[in-house]
């Protein structure tokens, strides 16, 4: 979307906050368990966190140095328009739409509503129809009520949004504070009670199960999830004073500071919960690990706790995705690549169709699946996006020798040769460990080709051009 030029008003604090508050969302809470199920090895599965976090940081890095030459032009959108083509920067925010963001808030919705089932018990409805299925791929009656809830709370927020509600600065460093404090009260006690036992974190691997690179590197597509929205820092480079310091130290502060607070946490639900214990939790599809965990040391009342503080976390995060997601397709309608009626603002001047749209394709996608399988698409869908970003780093090297940078990436060539592999062997990675997930990631992705030249073709009849 273009803009005027961008006030340069936010400091490092904010930066700061805006990287984590962007970052922690469920994966805190629920991805220990598929992991576990994954690596059967409670010392891998704190290997592999760090390793998400190290890769995600050298990711932000290079982000940080396209954003900081292109900030005054939008975000990925936008970059993509300079760095390769049209088509690439339509396919990308296509994708979001089609997966990545919209796949992002049904998955946030979901374990919204699996955390307030753990503390109000919602009826189960339709269970003789849990087992429907289409292809054997989508179970769309299965845990039907959790589903119906998640729905219900996309529709709510949209709603609100549209209305123009969306939290200030003040609000997002309040809720930032809530949710750090609860979750070090969860690590400090969990490690402190009785049923804690570090000894249970060790490199051992369950059932004499070997530990392979593709596991590995599976392990982390679910940790990635509790990384991923780094990214976001890169949509207010040009609003940041003295973008050259603040904005990579922002970004660095930030996500060592969740690598740390991830380690903490993790390491606590592993010394409160045993290897079969966290696979049981995987296999039942809609239980969360930190309730599980919190439950063995404070009971009932422990629960409440938690399931409050994952409430209140993904009510958060699922509304700043709903409201910052919208704004790409909003853009891309305004030049003609999107559905028209979508360029439309309402009298307070919120994007009202873009908005419900995005609402009502998320609404779908809750029924399509579940938490874990909504989440792995996502991760192998934006991994092509993040390795596209860093190669355009060399080639912006290339096209704009010349032109001021604000950072430039640190351990140049070295680091974003690294995240390009990564996202490489990632995507590959995927495509044999989770088929399903790349496969109908990758057929969302590409159902923006015919729609590429439709908007193109419609769009040249209105203007008169080629």
């Amino acid at each position: 979307m273009s803009s005027p030029k961008l006030n340069r008003s936010l400091g490092l604090q904010l930066v700061i906050v805006l990287v984590i508050g962007n970052i922690i969302g469920s994966g805190v809470y629920k991805k220990v368990a598929p992991m576990t199920a994954e690596l059967h090895s409670s010392g891998w599965v704190l290997i592999c966190w760090v390793l998400a976090g190290i890769i995600s940081l050298f990711g932000a890095l290079c982000n940080a140095e396209v954003a900081g030459l292109l900030a005054d032009t939008g975000g990925e959108y936008s970059y993509y328009q300079k760095i390769y083509n049209k088509f690439f920067a339509f396919l990308f925010g296509w994708s979001l739409f089609a997966v990545i963001q919209t796949a992002a808030i049904s998955a946030l919705a979901y374990v919204f509503a699996e955390s307030l089932n753990s503390v109000v018990h919602f009826p189960e409805l339709l269970p003789s129809m849990a087992d429907v299925s289409i292809g054997g791929v989508f179970y769309p009656f299965a845990d039907l009520s959790v589903k119906l809830v998640a729905i219900l709370l996309i529709i709510l927020l949209t709603w609100l949004n549209s209305l123009g509600i969306k939290a200030g600065a003040e609000v997002s460093m309040g809720i930032l504070i809530l949710v750090f404090g609860s979750i070090f009260t969860i690590i400090v006690f969990g490690l402190a009670s009785d049923v804690a036992d570090t000894g249970r974190i060790s490199m051992a691997v369950d059932n004499n199960t070997p530990v392979t690179v593709s596991a590995v590197f599976t392990a982390m597509l679910a940790a990635f999830w509790g990384y991923q929205g780094w990214a976001s820092a890169g949509y207010v480079g040009g609003e940041i004073k003295d973008a050259k310091r603040n904005l990579p130290r922002g970004i660095v502060i930030g996500i060592i500071t969740i690598i740390i607070l991830y380690q903490l946490v993790n390491a606590t639900y592993l010394s409160l919960l045993s290897i079969p214990e966290l696979d049981d939790i995987y296999k039942a599809g809609n239980k969360i690990a930190a309730i599980e965990a919190v439950r063995n040391f404070w009971g009932d009342n422990g629960v409440l706790f938690i399931s409050v503080l994952i409430v209140i976390t993904t009510l958060g995060c699922c509304n700043a995705t709903i409201l910052s997601s919208c704004r790409t397709y909003f853009a891309m309608a305004n030049e003609g690549l999107f559905f028209k009626g979508v360029a439309k603002l309402n009298n307070k001047q919120a994007p009202v169709n873009s908005l419900w749209v995005q609402g009502v394709w998320a609404c779908i996608l809750v029924l399509s699946g579940t938490f874990d399988q909504l989440t792995d698409m996502i991760i192998f869908a934006v991994f092509i996006f993040y390795g596209a970003t860093t190669l355009g780093v060399f080639i912006l090297r290339k096209k704009m020798p010349d032109a001021p940078r604000p950072y430039k990436v640190w351990g140049y060539p070295i680091v974003p040769a690294i995240v390009v592999i990564f996202c490489a062997v990632l995507i590959v990675n995927t495509v044999f460990s989770r088929p399903r997930e790349a496969a109908i990631g990758a057929a969302l992705m590409l159902t923006g080709v015919p729609f590429y030249y439709w908007f193109k073709r419609n769009n040249s009849t209105v203007t008169g051009k080629d």
